[in-house]
């Protein structure tokens, strides 16, 4: 199909890739994004060789790796801080690094400023309040009273998809697992040449993601799903990390800003059925929403967004490229979700406890196979 009218619904990153993607082969594309601010909380991110394959294949890779910093391994550690497996990474871009640390807020400017310039329409502080769709095309009625019709809608707006609700309000809901996830920047120590993952029922990683910063995110269990008031909450994860090996106590000092804490209860979904109806379709956390222990839910977003500009631009349908988006792109999420809410379980005591040096290993070789 050529020449597609597409609404985006979400300016995150699967949303912008898609626009990127999509602008790329020639359709019309417009992004609504709910924030009038088009903001993003100031913490890192950590993504693999993957989405550097990706970003190659938009034509985005320097820019993202002059914001960025890269590594080749992961560094695991037992609770008491001793290394124990250095698990190497797949480089699979050629003279580039395998992995990358890089802050939300520098990426997205990268994928920002890349959909602007694309030609992509941006209108901010909206929502698509009414989607109805013919069959012939969509009709979409914004909060701005304004109204206008597309041949596509994709909605890109993550775990509480509105989308979602609306065109399949019987499909499975995200379900809190049990732990949540703390995120704080710090100094970069000179020696911090990796991600580096320590184990135990509080797990902790420290993350590269420019010369001078490093971020640190830390898992744990909290039944009931709690609310915390801002207020105390970098004494709050301090004494979170209170029966952690000595180095992660010594950089915890450090956590001293409340509004620099980020937390958020961990959730997890996989959607077994159709990713689409009709001429509306789904992508990113809307559809397999993943805990962060792989380090892949972006990237999977990120792939689903150039898998389904692709599959748009070779049907003759939509339907049909629908259908082929799902097909490429169901195992390898579920395999994320499930290997991730795997490792989730582990440190919650509710399944097996997983070996962090094996699952990274096998998520890298996973991830390492074309899309």
């Amino acid at each position: 199909m050529k020449d597609l009218n597409i609404l985006i619904i979400g300016g995150g990153i699967g949303g912008m890739t898609a626009a990127i993607a999509l602008r790329r082969d020639g359709h019309r594309v417009t992004v609504i994004e709910k924030d009038p601010e088009w903001a993003v909380y100031g913490v890192g991110i950590i993504q693999q060789g993957n989405v550097l394959r990706a970003m190659k294949e938009l034509d985005l890779l320097d820019d993202y790796m002059d914001a960025a910093v890269g590594f080749d391994f992961v560094a695991i550690h037992a609770p008491d801080g001793t290394q124990v497996a250095k698990v190497p990474s797949p480089r699979l871009v050629e003279n580039y690094p395998a992995n990358v640390g890089i802050g939300r807020p520098a990426l997205h400017e990268v994928l920002g400023n890349r959909t602007k310039q694309s030609g992509a329409e941006v209108r901010l502080g909206v929502t698509a309040e009414e989607i109805d769709d013919d069959n012939e095309g969509v009709t979409v009625r914004f909060s701005d009273g304004e109204e206008a019709r597309y041949d596509i809608v994709i909605g890109a707006d993550g775990v509480y998809s509105d989308t979602r609700k609306k065109i399949m309000p019987d499909a499975e809901k995200p379900e809190y697992t049990g732990q949540a996830v703390w995120r704080y920047n710090l100094p970069r120590p000179a020696d911090l040449d990796a991600l580096h993952v320590y184990n135990g029922p509080t797990g902790v990683g420290l993350v590269p993601i420019s010369s001078e910063l490093m971020y640190m995110y830390v898992t744990t269990p909290e039944p009931g799903n709690p609310w915390y008031d801002k207020k105390g909450m970098a004494r709050l994860m301090q004494d979170k990390l209170a029966n952690t090996a000595q180095p992660i106590r010594e950089v915890a000092a450090a956590i001293t800003d409340d509004d620099g804490v980020v937390y958020r209860p961990l959730e997890a979904m996989m959607l077994e059925g159709a990713w689409s109806k009709g001429r509306v379709v789904l992508l990113g956390d809307a559809v397999h929403a993943t805990t962060p222990h792989l380090g892949q839910g972006a990237g999977m977003a990120i792939e689903d967004s150039i898998v389904l500009a692709q599959e748009l631009t070779g049907a003759d349908t939509p339907e049909q490229a629908f259908a082929a988006y799902r097909e490429r792109r169901f195992e390898r999420c579920k395999y994320i979700v499930e290997s991730s809410l795997a490792i989730c379980h582990g440190q919650l005591g509710k399944g097996p406890a997983v070996d962090n040096h094996t699952a990274t290993a096998e998520m890298f070789k996973v991830t390492a196979e074309p899309i």
